[in-house]
C-alpha cells in the first residue's frame, strides 16, 4: 500500500465500532483506511459475539472476516495490521498518522476506535485462562453462558456487592459477595444479604481452580476453598497508550478517565471521534453500543461535509 496515501478518515481499531464506522463510510464514497494492532484484541478470550441480530454467537474472528468481505465488496477500505504511535492534529485541517511499520497517512478525520485496557489482579493464579469464560465482567455480555450456575460477586465496594443477593435472579438463584477483609461496613452487608438468602465471604484471592477455563473453586490466602463455577469481576481499566499520549500532548478531553465525546461522536479537538469501549463505562460497553457509536461517528462525519 502507500505509505504516504491521503484518507477522509482513518480508523484505529478493527472491532464492532471500528468496522461498522468503516462499512458506513464505504457506502458513503469516502476512502477509508482501517488501522488494527496485530496484539490479540480485547474480545479475543469472548466464545461469541451476542446481541447482534443476524450474527448472534459468531467469534469475534468470524465477525471481523464476514465484515472486511462485505468491505472488499466495495474497494473503498483499506486494512493495515499495524500499532499506531502518533496522530498529530495539522494547523488547519486534517491529521497525519504514524504507523509502527513506517507507514505514514493523512486524514482529514480519525475515529479512535481502540477500546480500553482491563487491568488484571496480580498474583491470582489461573485468572487469565477463566476470564472472559467463566470470570466476567459484565452480566449482559456473557449471563447467558453462565446461566444455573453458582455465581459470586467480587468486589470492594459495600454498595455494590448488595446487589449480590438480587440482580442476577435471571441467571441464576445463588450468588455470593466476596470482598476483602479491609471492606468497611461488611457486618452490617452480611447481615443484609443473608437475611436475603445470600452472604458475604471475605478473604484475598490467590488462585482458581478450573479445568480449561471452567472454574469450581475458589481458594483464599489462609488455604479455604469456596465451590464457585462463576464469578462476576468487574475491572479496573485505563486507555491504550496513544489515548494517553493524546491526552498528554494535544488535550484530548476525558470524563472519568473515558474519552468524552458530544452527541456525533466527536471530540474536543476537531475532526477527531471516538467510539466503542474507549468512550463508556463498563455497563455502557458491549458489541450493540459499539456499533451504535461507530455508526453515529461516520454519519457524523458524512453530515459534517454536506455543509
Amino acid at each position: 500500500m502507500d505509505r504516504t496515501a491521503q484518507y477522509d478518515t482513518v480508523i484505529i481499531g478493527g472491532g464492532p465500532a471500528g468496522l461498522t464506522a468503516a462499512l458506513t463510510l464505504t457506502r458513503y464514497r469516502c476512502r477509508t483506511l482501517v488501522i488494527e494492532s496485530p496484539a490479540p484484541p480485547r474480545n479475543a478470550a469472548s466464545r461469541g459475539v451476542h446481541g447482534l441480530i443476524g450474527l448472534e454467537g459468531a467469534t469475534p474472528d468470524e465477525l471481523r472476516t464476514r465484515a472486511w468481505a462485505e468491505l472488499d465488496r466495495y474497494g473503498l477500505a483499506q486494512r493495515l495490521d499495524a500499532t499506531v504511535s502518533e496522530i498529530t492534529p495539522l494547523p488547519g485541517d486534517g491529521f497525519t498518522v504514524h504507523a509502527d511499520d513506517g507507514t505514514t497517512a493523512w486524514a482529514r478525520n480519525v475515529i479512535l476506535a481502540t477500546g480500553v485496557i482491563d487491568r488484571h489482579p496480580d498474583g491470582v493464579e489461573g485468572f487469565a485462562a477463566c476470564w472472559g469464560r467463566t470470570v466476567i465482567h459484565c452480566p449482559f455480555c456473557i449471563g447467558e453462558e453462565n446461566a444455573d450456575r453458582t455465581w459470586a460477586l467480587v468486589a470492594d465496594e459495600a454498595g455494590y456487592l448488595g446487589m449480590a443477593a438480587t440482580a442476577f435472579r435471571a441467571w441464576t438463584g445463588d450468588t455470593l459477595a466476596i470482598a476483602p477483609t479491609s471492606l468497611p461496613g461488611a457486618d452490617e452487608l452480611r447481615q443484609s444479604l443473608r437475611e436475603q438468602g445470600s452472604d458475604l465471604i471475605q478473604g484475598e484471592i490467590t488462585r482458581l481452580h478450573h479445568t480449561d477455563g471452567d472454574l469450581h473453586a475458589v481458594e483464599f490466602a489462609d488455604g479455604t476453598l469456596l465451590e464457585r463455577q462463576t464469578l462476576l469481576w468487574p475491572r479496573p481499566q485505563r486507555q491504550v497508550p496513544l489515548v494517553e499520549r493524546l491526552v498528554a500532548e494535544h488535550g484530548l478531553a476525558l470524563g472519568d478517565g473515558y474519552v468524552a465525546v458530544d452527541d456525533g461522536r466527536q471530540t474536543n479537538i476537531p475532526g477527531l471521534y471516538a467510539a466503542g469501549d474507549l468512550t463508556g463505562r463498563t455497563w455502557e460497553q458491549g458489541a450493540v453500543p459499539a456499533v451504535t457509536a461507530g455508526a453515529a461517528a461516520a454519519d457524523a462525519i458524512h453530515f459534517a461535509h454536506l455543509v
